[in-house]
């Protein structure tokens, strides 16, 4: 099993930055992908970023340009760099991990208010 653990989240005012961090702990033989969804209230999950375990990364087009996806495979730690703000960067941000190809584990998230 795989243990996720999100860090990071806060308040902002619009146009700020915040980092999150999420480490990956627990048995395993690998972990390929590890990546960053977030949800806002009354809506659904949706991508934000991704990461291979060769650092190969995707966004959701409304980040592009503001948000930068990293990871550290020998601490098996990915962080988000959110940088420019907006109000409707504003959800609960859950960090996840593609581990023994087949298996996924999800963190409990964390909020991310921006104030306009």
């Amino acid at each position: 099993q795989v243990h996720v653990v999100e860090s990071g989240g806060g308040l902002v005012q619009a146009g700020g930055s915040l980092r999150l961090s999420c480490a990956a702990s627990g048995t395993f033989t690998s972990i390929e992908h590890m990546g960053w969804y977030r949800q806002a209230p009354g809506k659904q999950r949706d991508l934000v970023a991704t990461i291979t375990s060769g650092g190969i990364t995707d966004y959701t087009g409304s980040v592009k340009g503001r948000f930068t996806i990293s990871r550290d495979n020998d601490k098996n730690t990915v962080y988000l760099q959110m940088n420019s703000l907006k109000s409707e960067d504003t959800a609960v941000y859950y960090c996840t991990a593609r581990w023994n190809v087949f298996y996924n584990s999800w963190g409990q998230g964390t909020q991310v208010t921006v104030s306009s």
